[in-house]
């Protein structure tokens, strides 16, 4: 693993303690991560939630007799293939993170051991003066472009809405749910406002344009479980789909807004990353 790389997409997974817990991370320097790097002091803590015990869409330990995962293939209906490529499974039955180590072993909070596979759905529009006219940078004349913000509930930080990719489920569908759950408050509408609501919107997400595919710099990443993506973007180019609705922070969201885009923001793992690929897709204000 190229050293570079792992320093651009293997930071916050190394980052102290990990995400709600008191569980301190062995401290992983970044010349040390790759696997093919010797480091015979290295001594990660184990660590898998136990939230996720005895759930059934969890995985249950390596070492569970029943416990037969088919790796870097699809098992069933769970897809254990890693964008990255085929990743190595330890002599002892453990899959080994692509980009290396975090200073954690087990799952942590992840459910599935290996790829966790999530879809990230980037909804934009042009930012807009009250007359609807698209507001530009005065400084560059670029457009100014937002994007349909979530603030996670469990770490308080601001992201794209997204989520996991249900056994079975396509992308594509993935995509629109967790949009509808994330930032419209999906689950608590009743069935006939649900039916109007995925109507408005179905045909928005059947047009969008890939942005990423791969390995996701997520907190929750432990040197056997880790999180991997796709990111859509789906451009409101008149502001007459998404734009019109009302945004309701729903299901794993506390907030939810429009947020202007520019260099400046922060965001949870590396969708800052996401942003900024879509923001030169777009040929916008950056």
């Amino acid at each position: 693993m190229n050293i570079r790389y792992a320093r651009m997409v293997h930071q916050k997974c190394r980052q102290g303690l990990y995400p709600s817990s008191n569980v301190l991370r062995f401290a992983v320097p970044e010349e040390k991560v790759p696997w093919t790097i010797d480091y015979p002091d290295y001594k990660p803590v184990a660590y898998t939630a136990t939230v996720l015990k005895d759930k059934p869409w969890a995985d249950p330990e390596i070492n569970e007799l029943t416990f037969k995962p088919r790796w870097n293939s699809i098992d069933d209906k769970v897809n254990r293939k890693s964008f990255t490529g085929d990743y190595i499974v330890s002599a002892d039955g453990y899959p080994l993170n692509p980009v290396g180590r975090t200073g954690i072993v087990g799952r942590g909070l992840l459910g599935r051991w290996g790829p966790n596979h999530a879809a990230d759905p980037i909804v934009t529009r042009w930012k807009r003066d009250n007359t609807g006219t698209i507001e530009v940078d005065k400084q560059t004349g670029d457009p100014i472009l937002q994007f349909v913000a979530i603030q996670r509930r469990d770490s308080g930080e601001w992201a794209i809405p997204g989520g996991m990719i249900d056994p079975n489920e396509t992308v594509s569908i993935t995509l629109m749910r967790e949009f509808m759950e994330e930032a419209l408050n999906f689950l608590e509408i009743d069935d006939t406002g649900k039916k109007v609501l995925q109507n408005s919107i179905k045909e928005f997400f059947t047009k969008g344009d890939e942005i990423y595919k791969g390995y996701v710099d997520d907190p929750r990443n432990t040197d056997n479980a880790w999180m991997e993506t796709v990111a859509i973007n789906f451009h409101d180019e008149e502001n007459n789909v998404v734009g019109k609705l009302a945004l309701k922070a729903g299901d794993d969201a506390r907030n939810v807004r429009w947020m202007d885009i520019n260099k400046e923001i922060n965001l949870y793992a590396n969708h800052s990353e996401f942003i900024k690929k879509t923001v030169l897709r777009r040929n916008a204000y950056w």
